[in-house]
């Protein structure tokens, strides 16, 4: 399998219809109970990554990555909108923030235990198991990964689903009070109002997921084709890198939007964003090319924290700037455009350059690096300018709710 077609797998064949699927996920979750929304798309990833281990040839696992896609989009915006519901304003980022260490922990995690569950389950050619006979290592990772997903998912009925906040009322045909839903078209013609202010913030922030999922794919095919490491041993480093201090990262972003906002700046969210997308440049800019895979190592630390920064604050400002009624449609929208740029674009990206411009594997160090340096670039103009377009919607939500 070549880089671009590995990158397909990661990328488009997951994002697309993650994506897709969000929107309509997300218009349910501003009605309906958001738990139970979690807890189906729990179940179908959980599901549809134990099909990957039955693939027999590329389109059959292409296939299956769209089902964990499709799951997957139920998550974002319904924890969102919970989340913004059981905090105020002032709290949200850093809630947020702390939900989405989960991505960091995870992919930390992954990278040092998938690393050791790969070297285990391909020491012995074959494995025989129960219903499916025998089977390949790699596919054994894939069934002890997915399946146990379809059981935690029972997990999501000890989260109370809170009341929703700041929605408006209207009186059924029994004559009780109930939350309004807001007509599409309402939500369309918001959103255009409004649409200054999505394009920078969506955009800037993708361009930003654009480099995060791109170099965080190649990193540790780096080390192993630069600096000759096994992918045992980046895969333990780099997991330790992206779950200690991706995690702290994203939870210091969080934490500083709401310290400023508590100190009178409303913009907070869309300032934190501009700033790492600069602050991340000393050290993202050196890590991919310096001679020694320490010094590499060392110099991925300051870059986990800044790149995983923003992605508290993101969704926090979705929150900020949207009726409630509005918000689960709204992210998913944000996420949309995030994953299509980011997660579908990425990897591909880092890899066309490796597979059509430098026709040399050993060169995925330089795609990382062009590749980051222009996204980071692009998103710090994006986000500056954006600030000027949140201030302008946070007036136009007043004028909403009036």
């Amino acid at each position: 399998i070549t880089d671009f077609q590995m990158s397909l797998l990661m990328g488009p064949a997951f994002a697309l219809f993650y994506t897709f699927f969000g929107i309509p996920l997300g218009r349910l979750a501003d009605s309906k109970s958001r738990r139970t929304i979690i807890a189906v798309g729990f179940v179908a990833w959980s599901f549809f990554t134990a099909v990957c281990g039955l693939a027999r040839n590329f389109w059959q696992m292409m296939l299956a990555r769209v089902g964990v896609g499709v799951g997957e989009g139920a998550l974002s915006p319904a924890a969102y909108s919970i989340i913004a519901d059981y905090f105020p304003p002032q709290r949200r980022a850093t809630a947020i923030s702390v939900y989405s260490m989960g991505i960091y922990i995870g992919s930390g995690v992954a990278n040092i235990l998938g690393a050791s569950a790969i070297a285990f389950f391909m020491s012995r050619p074959n494995w025989e198991l129960p219903l499916v006979g025998a089977v390949r290592g790699w596919q054994v990772v894939f069934f002890v990964v997915g399946l146990p997903g379809i059981l935690l998912a029972l997990l999501m009925y000890t989260v109370r689903e809170p009341l929703r906040r700041g929605m408006k009322k209207v009186r059924s045909a029994d004559g009780q009070l109930k939350n309004a839903e807001v007509p599409l078209h309402e939500v369309i013609a918001y959103l255009k109002l409004n649409w200054k202010t999505f394009a920078c913030h969506n955009v800037g922030f993708a361009l930003l997921s654009f480099s995060s999922y791109g170099t965080s794919a190649w990193v540790p095919s780096m080390f192993v084709r630069t600096h000759g490491w096994s992918e045992a041993k980046i895969g333990f480093w780099y997991g330790v890198v992206v779950a200690v201090f991706g995690a702290l990262g994203i939870a210091a972003g969080g934490w500083f939007a709401d310290w400023m906002a508590k100190r009178g700046s409303r913009d907070a969210v869309m300032k934190v964003g501009f700033i790492v997308s600069l602050a991340w440049a000393p050290t993202g800019l050196l890590y991919p090319i310096v001679p020694n895979p320490y010094w590499a190592i060392a110099l991925l630390i300051p870059t986990a924290f800044f790149t995983a920064a923003p992605f508290g604050v993101a969704p926090a400002a979705i929150q900020q700037i949207m009726p409630n009624a509005m918000r689960a449609q709204a992210s998913s929208i944000y996420l949309f455009v995030v994953n299509m740029i980011g997660l579908g674009a990425g990897p591909m990206a880092v890899a066309l350059f490796t597979d059509k411009v430098f026709h040399d594997d050993h060169a995925v160090r330089y795609s990382i690096l062009i590749v980051s340096t222009i996204a980071h670039l692009v998103s710090a103009v994006l986000l500056w300018v954006g600030i000027k377009q949140f201030n302008l919607s946070l007036e136009r939500l007043k004028a909403w709710h009036g």
